[in-house]
């Protein structure tokens, strides 16, 4: 079960790196996407206002032309001061270097911050730091320019911030900055983007100090997450355009219409933080660069269902196989746009980032993540955010690996142990001495065989393949619980669900078997065929199964599902498609998972498994709950609609966009759903009687 975070007290929005011009298609940028900027505000705005929340904070630069071009920077105030009156939140202004100027550095392209600049941004948004109160929540505004500046403001708004937060000591206390104090180590050399000393670690251990809850930053237009001390530090998506220089995270070359990583639309977005009784969780909203002339009229937006947080997902025993380094640290070289001097050290992010979109709990990570430095604190800190990691290793593990796997089981929730059955009399003591000696459920998984892979794929492939079969291998399972070397120290094997099995009668089977030998089941949904030279980048067929196992997780209580690719694997062995491509961009696979996971979680009670049928148009999964009944509809690749067998009053969600649409169907036999289309893939439905 998710951690309970207790009653939802309130929600409230963070913006940030709006950069609007000084007119709708006047700029000083030399950058084609930054003329966009005032239409994508437009609809930040408008997408704001179609949702509920207590206020909105804008996390600085708030205009483009900077303060050192007077008559150009108060065009774009003005600019931006007509549009968030539109805007039906109170707003709270946070200063950017855009807006103050550049935080004290000899090597900034662009002006320093200046008490003239600070004048001017008095004269048209208000104070340059402020705090606030909301219910039991505290909410401190700073302005991170002037620190380290030697300014006499700094040391006003230095004992300021002390002395309020002192005065809400104890309080639950929610921090806005434009700059972040580091990317990825507190004592990263400082660029162009951090802090630098002494104002990093006077920030920091105000952070510390005061148990702050969350710091919420601006300026870097990506996103990243990290934890210092019993803070969540969250660096934020620009509404405007990316920061290309960041692009170099990514193993392949941008596409054409992303001006070389700046207009890399996936990535645009904003917060909004969901406020509960026991911590807070923050909901992604990707704009995808979607713009509102200026004049257009204004549009009902459609209701959709409400993302689910890993921290909030009942139905989250479906997760994935994290393959690929997903905690790498990689150098950024410097361009000579902002920083010219040093790289400088950064994390891709962006996975996280669309795991927490989709509500997905379960990773299953090597014994690499416990060898590399500052992973295994990485993942201490995801798992309070609701990550649940099974390690997976191969064989005995070796006395340095014994050790680390002791002295960090706290991080895991499962270990799954492969093995070779040809050489098992030498290795099944030790793994089940290892078992027997930690706190964690341990899982069996055998290494297939060269005879048992020649008859799966018709020939021989040299390639490795493992896990057992729910039917074939039963009687092998059994008697490996009741071996003398394994006995009381085995808690469920590893289930291999091939392209050739469905997964809602696969998973079926799995539980059924679980049940009968009393352990639980570790199902491997594998997104490849058998030959490793084929590439199976199918986005139906990954959407449909993978809406199948969702399903089938959520209705057996022994079973949960890795699936074998997040990101695609596009080069080497068995390339295939994942949900999110190589710029970690989402797939259609991404939108299904999101938008599947955030409607199953509106239905309370216990689900459970009514059968699988095929209709017109595709095929369906029935389950239900002692009050609700729900009918997935599956379509066929192509299909545009699919019928769906269910009479009354009912809700129906495209799992595609996750809009919500209310019909009723009193007295026929089914109706009629339309699929829609993402990336190519007709997209399947949910509908849900209540």
């Amino acid at each position: 079960m998710p951690e309970d975070l207790g009653r939802k007290l309130f929600s409230y929005g963070v913006i940030t790196d709006t950069h609007l011009n000084q007119g709708e298609d006047e700029c000083n940028s030399p950058f084609a996407v930054n003329r966009l900027a005032n239409r994508r505000m437009r609809h930040v705005v408008r997408s704001l206002n179609s949702r509920d929340l207590a206020f909105v904070v804008n996390v600085g630069d708030l205009v483009h032309p900077v303060p050192a071009i007077p008559d150009l920077y108060e065009q774009a105030a003005a600019r931006f001061l007509e549009q968030v009156k539109e805007l039906r939140h109170p707003l709270y202004l946070t200063p950017g270097n855009h807006d103050v100027g550049d935080k004290p550095n000899d090597w900034a392209p662009a002006a320093g911050v200046h008490e003239d600049y600070l004048a001017l941004w008095d004269k048209h948004f208000g104070p340059q730091y402020q705090s606030f109160d909301h219910g039991d929540c505290h909410f401190v505004i700073i302005n991170a320019q002037i620190i380290n500046s030697g300014f006499p403001g700094e040391a006003v708004q230095r004992d300021w911030l002390e002395a309020d937060l002192e005065a809400n000591r104890g309080k639950r206390i929610f921090l806005f900055s434009h700059y972040p104090p580091y990317f990825s180590k507190p004592d990263e050399e400082e660029n162009y983007d951090n802090i630098g000393e002494p104002g990093r670690s006077w920030m920091l251990g105000l952070l510390k100090s005061h148990k702050i809850e969350a710091l919420l930053v601006g300026h870097v237009h990506n996103f990243w997450f990290y934890r210092y001390a019993e803070t969540d530090c969250y660096l934020m998506p620009s509404t405007a355009f990316v920061r290309q220089d960041y692009s170099e995270m990514y193993r392949i070359p941008p596409l054409d219409s992303a001006e070389y990583g700046r207009n890399d639309r996936p990535k645009l977005g904003y917060f909004v933080v969901h406020v509960h009784e026991q911590g807070h969780v923050c909901e992604i909203v990707r704009t995808y660069g979607a713009e509102v002339s200026a004049g257009a009229p204004h549009e009902t937006a459609p209701v959709t269902v409400e993302a689910v947080h890993p921290r909030e997902n009942r139905f989250g025993d479906f997760g994935f196989d994290m393959r690929q380094n997903w905690m790498e640290v990689v150098e950024i070289p410097p361009t000579g746009g902002l920083d010219e001097f040093d790289r400088k050290e950064v994390r891709n992010d962006y996975a996280l980032m669309a795991l927490w979109e989709m509500g997905v709990r379960r990773l299953r990570v090597p014994m690499r993540d416990l060898l590399v430095p500052g992973n295994v604190d990485r993942l201490r800190m995801l798992a309070k955010h609701g990550h649940k990691f099974t390690l997976f290793t191969f064989g005995d593990p070796q006395p340095h690996h014994r050790k680390l796997i002791k002295a960090n089981q706290d991080v895991f929730d499962s270990w799954e142990i492969g093995f070779n059955a040809e050489t098992s009399e030498r290795t099944l003591g030790g793994i089940g001495e290892i078992a027997a000696a930690v706190d964690l459920p341990v899982y069996l998984s055998r290494l297939r065989s060269i005879d048992e892979v020649r008859a799966e794929a018709g020939k021989y492939y040299h390639a490795i393949n493992q896990g057992f079969f729910a039917h074939a291998d039963k009687h092998e399972m059994a008697a490996l619980l009741e071996s003398p070397e394994l006995k009381g120290a085995i808690d469920g094997f590893v289930f291999r669900l091939t392209m050739d099995m469905a997964p809602w009668e696969a998973v079926a089977n799995a539980q059924a078997a679980a049940e009968e030998l009393g352990v639980q089941a570790s199902v491997h949904l594998r997104m490849i065929g058998a030959n490793p030279a084929e590439n199976t980048a199918d986005g139906h067929g990954t959407v449909s199964r993978i809406a199948e196992s969702i399903c089938a997780a959520a209705v057996h209580d022994r079973v949960r599902i890795f699936a074998d690719t997040l990101a695609d694997n596009d080069r080497g062995y068995f390339p295939r498609q994942g949900v999110l491509d190589r710029s970690f961009n989402p797939r259609a696979g991404f939108h299904l998972i999101r938008n599947l996971n955030a409607a199953l979680n509106t239905i309370p009670g216990k689900l459970t498994a009514d059968g699988a049928s095929s209709t017109t148009g595709g095929c369906i999964l029935r389950m239900s709950t002692n009050t609700d009944q729900v009918i997935v509809g599956l379509p066929d690749a192509n299909a545009t609609s699919i019928e769906l067998p269910m009479v009354g009053d009912m809700s129906i969600v495209d799992l595609a966009t996750g809009v919500v649409s209310n019909t009723s169907n009193p007295s026929g036999d089914s109706i009629v759903a339309a699929s829609s289309v993402r990336d190519g893939v007709s997209m399947p439905v949910i509908a849900i009687r209540r």
